[in-house]
């Protein structure tokens, strides 16, 4: 195309592109109009007589469509009451967690007098990056007001010449320290070019003298008692790494928190799913040295990076379980929305990856989750095609178990596999029937469990596992229905982990509200162990997105767990002195014992039609069943006193026993004294 046809064409393409933004500058125009006048129509309205005299009839109608709303969600009436119940506790608590857990003047003073057995200094590490100069003053004035005197602010300022006054209110908090007599506490360094938010931190390093290591961000908060807390845990424990619960909070005032993250103990699936240690973690300069300082490629993400691999090597992690963190959300900031800064989802993606490479995973992938996009779904390799024996217990009730075996049959990707079928004391004609249909299919096969009268389901359970041919166990109700079709894909790659016990998966009841996303131990009225996100939609995305990827947990389901059953041998099997309730736990805490990890994965689901073979042993209907559970229960409370007296681990002190679903406590769990 010659010079002067390539002119006449932008010109006719820019006279195309003039004559598209005219029209759409007109019709914008237009739409602004109409839309003025449709506010003025709709003002007149508001200001009638007819409009003000309906306004009561309008409100009550709001009201019943709300509570319709929550009847349908939550189930029924009391539902709704316990809901909004909870709710209201809820935020009455959100209050505690803010300036007034700060210490008043006599436990400022306690704290500040406290003398210690060995003084540790932490250093505290801050890039700077032209720091808004308001998040500046707050955030040093967050560290020069701690309790524990023991710190030090190392700061590496990357920012460009139009912020200069970072560096000359940096000078003017560092002349106030040294008037107090501690010299050389706040230390700064000017970077000439800025390298980056791993290379800027890695200066902040090379600053550092104490024998701790602290990550803080240039525009948020600390508790003013975090490092009191921390040096009392490290007393205590002479942990090696530390991290706390934290808020996220906007605008002026940390108490106006948007999201409180209360956390468990350490989780190493939880961590590789997202990083939910993130802030205030603290760790000792030996083991920093070991694993080295952070790395650039992973910019955006590198503090989880450093997390995962300080946490493989550390020796005691601890956990503290205050607010102890305020994280500000601004536009630009990472709390505010992840969009703001999208090379992070990429940088996280790697930074798992890495780490699942040095702890010899090989083959695995790393994706996304609808949650956010920085919480992972970790699809891990199956190794080889090992045989899974899934084993059901059943007592006639046959719709409910033709329903089980064909959803089995139908819906089932992994093809090795066999259906071992406990038939205990069947009555009917049409199971027996059934049984004799069954014989003929190429995966099933029925034993006959006769040794005892009375009803067990343990012993049923270990009777079948004896008769089982794989190497992995899949116990499972016989009121259940595959609803994912890799299920036991999804079951097996945790499975097959050496430190990995029983894997449970997702249930659903027919109404696809959640009947099981891991087991707390102390939930409940009986403070024995009950199922979180109990009753909630299928499609909510649980505290902090706990629905949405695989985590550990203390216990999961015997409706539907998969072991290996070299380590459901190790163990002894189910407890038979547990005959219908608490067996489940009670395996999965033993499994626990011996340091095995118990894992929930969302990504196997099933329907679970609870209870229909027997019935509830729960709802008081049956009293000699009710006695029954009340007896369990009495056991399992005596044998497991030390792990319920402790708290599960998975499970913050913060949340209240007597919901399910992480509702907070009316009141905060006290700080170490």
């Amino acid at each position: 195309m010659s010079d002067q046809s390539m002119e006449n064409y932008y010109k006719e393409l820019y006279e195309d592109e003039k004559k598209k933004n005219e029209k759409l500058t007109r019709e914008l125009v237009t739409a602004e109009v109409e839309n003025a006048e449709m506010k003025r129509k709709i003002n007149l309205l508001k200001g009638s007589l007819i409009y003000k005299s309906i306004m009561p009839f309008r409100l009550a109608w709001s009201h019943t469509k709300n509570a319709i709303t929550r009847v349908k969600r939550y189930g029924n009436i009391s539902g709704v009451i316990r809901k909004i119940k909870s709710k209201r506790i809820e935020m009455m608590a959100y209050k505690y967690h803010g300036t007034e857990s700060f210490p008043n003047a006599a436990r400022r003073q306690e704290e500040e007098n406290h003398k210690f057995k060995e003084d540790h200094v932490f250093s505290i590490l801050v890039p700077l990056y032209n720091t808004p100069e308001k998040f500046l003053r707050e955030m040093i004035e967050s560290v020069t007001a701690q309790t524990y005197a023991g710190w030090e602010l190392c700061l590496a300022d990357g920012s460009d010449a139009e912020h200069s006054y970072v560096k000359k209110i940096v000078d003017e908090y560092i002349a106030k320290d040294n008037a107090t007599g501690h010299k050389d506490r706040i230390r700064y360094k000017k970077i000439e070019k800025n390298l980056g938010i791993s290379g800027n931190t890695n200066v902040c390093f090379e600053l550092a003298t104490g024998d701790y290591i602290g990550l803080f961000d240039h525009d948020d908060l600390l508790h003013p008692s975090v490092l009191y807390q921390y040096m009392l845990e490290i007393e205590k424990t002479g942990a090696d790494f530390l991290y706390c619960d934290e808020a996220t909070f906007q605008g002026e005032d940390i108490n106006d928190m948007i999201t409180l993250h209360f956390k468990p103990e350490f989780s190493i699936d939880n961590l590789r799913a997202n990083n939910y240690i993130c802030h205030f973690s603290v760790f000792s300069k030996k083991l920093s040295d070991e694993v080295g300082h952070f790395r650039s490629e992973f910019d955006g993400s590198q503090d989880h990076d450093m997390i995962l691999r300080l946490t493989a090597k550390a020796k005691c992690i601890r956990h503290v379980p205050h607010i102890l963190y305020y994280w500000r959300s601004h536009a630009a900031s990472t709390a505010a929305d992840i969009n703001s800064k999208t090379y992070a989802i990429n940088a996280a993606k790697n930074a798992v990856s890495a780490h699942l490479k040095s702890c010899g995973f090989e083959n695995f992938e790393v994706e996304s989750t609808r949650a956010f996009p920085t919480i992972f779904r970790i699809r891990y390799e199956i190794k080889g095609e090992p045989k899974v024996s899934i084993v059901i217990p059943s007592h006639d009730h046959v719709s409910d178990l033709r329903r089980c075996i064909e959803s089995i049959l139908d819906k089932t990707s992994y093809e090795n596999y066999e259906i071992v079928v406990v038939e205990n004391g069947s009555k009917e004609p049409e199971t027996m029937e059934y049984y004799e249909a069954l014989k003929k299919a190429p995966k099933v096969k029925i034993v006959n469990y006769t040794e005892s009268k009375g009803f067990n389901f343990s012993k049923l359970v270990n009777y079948g596992v004896k008769n089982a041919e794989g190497e992995y166990v899949l116990l499972l109700n016989n009121d259940t229905a595959v609803v994912s079709r890799d299920w036991i894909e999804n079951l097996l790659m945790y499975a097959q982990r050496e430190d990995v016990g029983a894997v449970g998966c997702k249930l659903y009841y027919e109404d696809w509200s959640i009947q099981h996303a891991g087991i707390v131990i102390g939930l409940g009225a009986h403070r024995t162990a009950g199922h979180t996100h109990y009753r909630l939609a299928k499609d909510n995305l649980g505290y902090m997105g706990r629905l949405c990827y695989a985590q550990d947990v203390s216990a999961v389901t015997g409706a539907c767990m998969m072991v290996s059953k070299a380590k459901y041998e190790e163990i002894g099997g189910f407890a038979e002195d547990f005959a219908v309730a608490l067996n489940d736990v009670d395996f999965c805490l033993r499994l626990r014992e011996k340091n095995y990890l118990n894992i929930f994965t969302p990504f196997a689901e099933l329907f679970h039609y609870e209870s229909k073979s027997r019935g509830d042993d729960t709802d008081g209907s049956n009293a000699e069943r009710a006695a029954r559970y009340d007896a369990e229960a009495e056991h399992f409370r005596a044998k497991w006193s030390k792990v319920i007296k402790a708290g599960d681990p998975y499970y913050n002190p913060n949340f209240s026993l007597d919901h399910s679903n992480y509702t907070l406590k009316a009141s905060p769990a006290p700080m170490v004294q």
